[in-house]
């Protein structure tokens, strides 16, 4: 076999490859009896037809071409390994040859994966802050479990709505003088200040009484999904029908009982600041291994294929439009709620993208600059971890990778994974 390679821009590579008549004419035979074994020929049972038979049965160029689908994917494997050429793209393949008793010649038109040079990664020097927890931060906690205890009474007659407060409120919206639709509501729960409503709203309802109309007059956001309404002043006529606040207990030790396995609360005190103080070093943490990696990745020097930045912008709308369609929302709607298009989406998209195509890069020329591997106990410990998360079986895990056939993607995170731990494992504060 030959094969020739000639460079294009941006990465793209054209490889012209020859196979010898020899294999055309073995791939020929095969691609004669794999037909014959599918195609009803009268006169002869399933496998039987001799190839001329086969050949005027189905047409010379329709056994061609299944020969060369027979010898495509070893010759072109070949290919890439001879020239140890990695593509990021799916190959554009045109026929040069294929004629029955000569040399197949074919070209397959592919982006290449960049040259990387690597730039420091080990012994990156990144900065490790100081984590202080204030009272001020364990005061919240307490009032965030003091709020779950608190009920919800009635104010007494002839208080006006404050800040905080639940109320219930008929209200009907006017732009232009005329109403819209979506702008009535009858008995209608808000919390004031939540920020629930059109900013603005919630505020001027501060001093209505019960049965008292108050008029609210807002502008609603230019980004406002309904965009006949966006940008828009409107005005609501509002009823506040109901207002309760919310009574809180003591803060005391009987609350500490209530809220956890402590007798005091000063123990309850002590235990928060305890649990804050080791989350927040696991941020920090965490915070520096992926500043790390950041650097080892704006490190290295490298001409990336806009082709590259592209696919991993569709693969990062595919994951949102995932993430949408999780909470009953597609992404259709989300463009027409937010007042935006796809193009803009994508091209807010295309830094972070370019960032996430550097790093993996980095992570697979490091993982070959250290021989960095992925070994099957590794693929097990992984497995396990997973099976653990969502209650079931690592067989199970397992069926479930190779049925949607994503063993391969699998494999490169958990080899990324062991490369991160090594730039990790080898920064300094």
């Amino acid at each position: 076999m030959k094969v020739s390679a000639e460079k294009k821009e941006n990465q793209q590579i054209v490889l012209t490859i020859e196979v010898e008549a020899a294999e055309v004419t073995k791939a020929e035979a095969r691609a004669c009896k794999n037909i014959a074994g599918r195609v009803n020929i009268p006169g002869f049972r399933k496998g039987k037809a001799p190839k001329n038979i086969v050949e005027r049965h189905v047409g010379k160029e329709y056994i061609m071409d299944e020969a060369f689908d027979l010898m495509y994917p070893s010759a072109f494997r070949k290919a890439l390994d001879e020239q140890e050429l990695y593509p990021v793209t799916r190959p554009e393949v045109d026929v040069v040859t294929l004629e029955s008793g000569k040399d197949l010649v074919f070209k397959a038109t592919f982006t290449n994966r960049p040259e990387v040079t690597l730039g420091e990664y080990k012994g990156l020097k990144v900065e490790k802050k100081a984590v202080e927890i204030t009272d001020e931060d364990v005061d919240k906690q307490i009032s965030n479990f003091r709020d779950r205890q608190g009920k919800l009474v009635d104010v007494p007659e002839g208080t006006a709505v404050a800040d905080g407060d639940f109320t219930t409120l008929d209200f009907k919206g006017f732009v232009d003088g005329e109403s819209f639709e979506g702008g009535e509501g009858v008995d209608y729960p808000l919390q004031i200040g939540s920020g629930n409503f059109i900013p603005g709203f919630e505020e001027q309802l501060i001093g209505a009484k019960i049965d008292e109309e108050k008029e609210v007059n807002v502008t609603f956001p230019e980004e406002y999904h309904a965009k006949e309404l966006a940008g828009k002043p409107a005005v609501f006529k509002c009823t506040v029908r109901s207002i309760k606040h919310k009574e809180l207990p003591p803060l005391d030790d009987e609350l500490a009982k209530k809220v956890s396995k402590f007798d005091t609360l000063e123990e309850l005190k002590a235990d928060i600041r305890k649990n804050l103080q080791e989350n927040a070093q696991r941020t920090e943490e965490n915070e520096r291994k992926k500043k790390a990696v950041e650097m080892a990745a704006a490190n290295i020097t490298v001409d990336i294929p806009p082709v590259m930045i592209d696919d991993q912008v569709e693969h990062m709308i595919q994951q949102f439009s995932l993430r949408l369609s999780q909470q009953g929302l597609s992404l259709e709607n989300y463009l027409q709620y937010s007042g935006t298009d796809l193009s803009k989406i994508k091209e807010e998209y295309r830094e972070p993208a370019e960032k996430e195509v550097r790093k993996e890069l980095m992570l697979q020329e490091v993982a070959k600059a250290e021989d960095i591997r992925v070994g099957s106990e590794d693929l097990d410990q992984r497995v396990n971890a997973m099976a653990a998360l969502y209650g079931t079986t690592p067989k199970q895990v397992q069926k479930i990778l190779k049925e949607q056939g994503r063993f391969g993607d699998f494999a490169t995170t958990v080899l990324f994974e062991k490369v991160e731990k090594f730039i990790t494992d080898h920064m300094t504060e």
